[in-house]
């Protein structure tokens, strides 16, 4: 068996393409140090720069109120619910004003499943945002919130998205993804989009062509095939349209949710997961580690493991915080977690643009590959 699994990591780590099959018994393993050598193999070949990367957003949620109920969720308030909220506009744009002063160049604009707002809404939105803040990359809603949008609206997904793109909006998070297996989502949420629709989000955006991230929260009631299935998924649209600029994986935190019975999986689960998924997505380019759910050591491990990018200073964050979770990480922190690998912090933007300037001296001047 043990010699079955080396040939596969020699395969991946080579370019060469799992199967579902195989990466099931990658996922099976427990080596886990081979499979984050393999991991950091792919890694390397696709980004042998001397550098790895972060950027400086702010999760900003507008509204909790949503219609879905998602058993895994402790943000959420259910309409008309006393701690229920919308934030105010000027609220929100000293919020997007605090986040450039920080050096920030996007920000994460997501909310819950309001049942009474129309597409106009939104629109203002967007509007109001890039009025104020026209330098600004909007990384907004997710796959259950435009379908959602598509039903009290009454409007097919591809003007919904026009409309919202045409506003401001400038890429699309990967949010509400879970996994992708609609015996897991049928499960734990009930009122919020299925696998064919959440994907169905992306291709339409990517045919626009619009950029988006993908996302696994794992850890709950899923199977092992189910986690590859998800991936599988992927990486068939991203076959398809090539629109997904990274992926990013976190395990399931139940404190606090109608699940907080199911145990917690650890950093070993995490790392795991984060390996195999470096070796299954093949035609991802990026994968960002999740130091918010993981902590400062392991989110710096996953470098090691398959990740090429720390992800977000995540200047607010509100989500994973509800459910008791609760990592928070200063600039500096981030950046000397890159420095302590031998690496050169640099700043992205969405779309892995470098935008800062080249420490001096240092190798981090050569162009992304």
């Amino acid at each position: 068996m043990a010699g079955h699994i080396a040939t596969l990591l020699d395969k991946a780590a080579g370019g060469g393409r799992l199967s579902p099959e195989e990466g099931l018994a990658l996922l099976e393993s427990n080596d886990l140090a081979a499979l984050g050598r393999a991991a950091d193999e792919v890694t390397r070949r696709l980004h042998p720069e001397p550098y790895r990367t972060y950027n400086i957003d702010r999760n900003i949620n507008y509204t909790n109120v949503c219609t879905a109920v998602c058993d895994f969720c402790a943000f959420y308030r259910p309409p008309k619910h006393p701690e229920g909220y919308v934030l105010e506009r000027d609220v929100l744009l000293q919020k997007i004003q605090e986040t450039v002063e920080l050096g920030g160049d996007q920000i994460l604009l997501q909310g819950g499943l309001h049942p009474q707002f129309k597409l106009e809404w939104y629109e203002e939105l967007l509007r109001d945002i890039k009025d104020h803040f026209p330098q600004i990359n909007i990384h907004g809603f997710s796959p259950p919130e435009f379908h959602h949008f598509t039903k009290v609206s009454k409007l097919p997904l591809v003007e919904v998205l026009r409309r919202l793109k045409a506003a401001g909006l400038g890429s699309i998070p990967g949010g509400g993804g879970e996994i992708l297996v609609d015996r897991v989502r049928a499960k734990i949420t009930r009122g919020k989009v299925m696998t064919d629709d959440w994907l169905n989000v992306h291709r339409v955006w990517h045919q626009m062509g619009g950029a988006s991230t993908a996302t696994m929260m794992f850890g709950h009631v899923e199977t092992l095939a189910e986690r590859i299935e998800h991936l599988e998924r992927l990486r068939q649209l991203q076959d398809e349209t090539g629109g997904f600029t990274a992926y990013i994986c976190w395990t399931f935190q139940p404190e606090h949710t109608e699940m907080s019975d199911v145990p917690a999986v650890g950093s070993h689960e995490y790392l795991k997961t984060l390996a195999v998924s470096r070796l299954y997505l093949d035609n991802f380019p990026n994968i960002q580690s999740s130091w918010v759910t993981q902590g400062l050591k392991i989110g710096q491990l996953a470098l090691l493991y398959g990740a090429n990018d720390m992800g977000s200073l995540m200047i607010e964050e509100n989500v994973v915080a509800e459910a008791g979770t609760v990592h928070f990480l200063t600039l500096e922190q981030i950046r000397e977690a890159i420095r302590e690998l031998g690496l050169a912090p640099r700043q992205r933007n969405v779309f892995y643009e470098l935008i800062d300037e080249a420490p001096l001296g240092d190798l981090a001047t050569q162009s992304v590959s």
